[in-house]
């Protein structure tokens, strides 16, 4: 293929939060558009299932449930194509039990301007394989993938919450949590202060024994239909939505069964709800940071967002497993990992990211690139030293507004160095990423 002067991308269906899936000066390469993508083979007896990548998980679902499989690994939307979960490495409610989706790959055909059409696995252009997978698009163009899906008695969810008052609760509960359920995620009061900063709702989940087995989501309650001019996810709005939604569960821990998708996509059974963040749109922030000191780096991250005056309309606090990742440049690590929403209020909202940037970074962590808008070339590489490999293996004719503004920027930077008097060329080096580890402000 002939590249465009800005380069292709491959695109899913947009769901990322950030700029990983723009290429506003090149040519998208739409996976959802010309021929339908389908499902070209499925074994329920072995739970294997090829596809185009363009197909959306929502479709897997629905193709899969009825033989009792579920996809193993599922972010908190269904509308994520399968080459989008594949680039992306996304993780979700289960990381600690089955890691992330990368893990469930078993093979997938890449076209790559150079090369050609090539077969990826874990034995055959295994470099390639571990350079797509949380690669962001950049390695080539995904064309069909084989994966492995789990089995599960139903759809339904047995879902176990346990209130908790303060932050220091939650850390003593994750572990426990884990170790017993399928799923375990957190939502978090930003807005509590004082005792209660931190308090929340540890929401557990497992498939029900006897349940649902259609696989197919309930249309959405409601829909947004305009955007309003300024966001009502803030001030005491926010406030008295977040009071309501702690006083909802009882003390103590309750059970219930729900549908799947009450479960795994909450914001799905809500029609344009991003136009809730107003005409700006929204920023998140999504880091990972160690288990050692875990409490007291989400603590600061939390109490960072209330000192700027930002509330985040859904927080959400996961514990990471030890389950590695295939791919090369996959975000989850063992640790917690800690998700921010905030409406976009410009120079104000920009300060408070770089410095939750700053925090996750000196905390030895990293920032989610693929929910990413605007992180500094530091930042990214503080979090992900193995970029400079996914340079290497990244196609020619591909670019992305995120690797331009991140990965191009820093090896712009490291030419640059290049021509450093070479007595002076290795002290610079070693200095600008002692430093880069300690502050995202290094390439500002």
């Amino acid at each position: 293929m002939d590249a465009p002067a800005d380069g292709f991308l491959p695109f899913g269906n947009g769901r990322s939060y950030g700029d990983s899936c723009h290429n506003d000066a090149g040519t998208l390469i739409d996976s959802r558009l010309g021929c339908r993508p389908r499902i070209r083979d499925f074994d329920p007896g072995e739970g294997t299932l090829t596809a185009d990548v363009g197909v959306l998980l929502s479709e897997i679902t629905r193709h899969v449930a009825p033989a009792g499989w579920f996809l193993p690994v599922t972010p908190g939307t269904q509308f994520v194509t399968l080459g989008g979960a594949i680039a992306n490495d996304v993780h979700g409610k289960n990381h600690h039990r089955r890691g992330t989706f990368g893990r469930w790959v078993v093979s997938f055909e890449l076209e790559r301007s150079d090369r050609g059409r090539l077969i990826c696995s874990a034995n055959q252009n295994a470099d390639l394989f571990r350079a797509t997978i949380a690669g962001m698009g950049l390695t080539g163009l995904i064309r069909t993938a084989t994966i492995r899906l789990l089995k599960v008695p139903s759809l339904s969810i047995v879902e176990t919450t346990t209130r908790f008052d303060r932050l220091a609760d939650y850390f003593d509960l994750a572990e426990e949590a884990d170790a017993r359920h399928e799923y375990a995620v957190a939502w978090i009061d930003s807005l509590a202060g004082g005792a209660s900063l931190g308090r929340g709702h540890l929401i557990a989940g497992d498939h029900a024994r006897h349940g649902d087995r259609s696989g197919v989501a309930r249309p959405p309650l409601a829909h947004v239909p305009l955007t309003p001019p300024v966001s009502p996810l803030a001030g005491l709005s926010l406030r008295a939505f977040n009071q309501s939604y702690y006083r909802k569960a009882r003390r103590g821990t309750h059970q219930r069964t729900v549908p799947f998708d009450s479960y795994f996509y909450p914001l799905d059974r809500i029609g344009a709800w991003n136009r809730l963040y107003g005409p700006r749109g929204l920023f998140q922030h999504q880091s990972v940071v160690p288990e050692k000191d875990g409490e007291a780096v989400v603590r600061a991250l939390i109490a960072c967002a209330r000192a700027h005056r930002h509330g985040s309309f859904l927080t959400v606090l996961k514990r990471f497993g030890g389950l590695s990742s295939p791919g090369l440049l996959s975000f989850p690590r063992p640790g917690y990992t800690l998700t921010l929403d905030f409406p976009h209020r410009g120079a104000r909202t920009l300060a408070l990211l770089d410095e939750l940037d700053r925090i996750t970074i000196a905390a030895g962590g990293a920032v989610n690139p693929y929910k990413d808008a605007r992180m500094s070339p530091a930042t990214f590489a503080a979090g992900f030293p193995e970029w400079r490999e996914l340079a290497a293996h990244r196609d020619p004719a591909i670019m992305s507004d995120f690797w331009r503004r991140t990965g191009q920027t820093l090896l712009e930077r490291d030419a640059a160095l290049g021509q450093i008097n070479a007595s002076n060329c290795h002290e610079f080096r070693d200095s600008s990423f002692t430093v880069a580890r300690e502050s995202s402000r290094h390439f500002a």
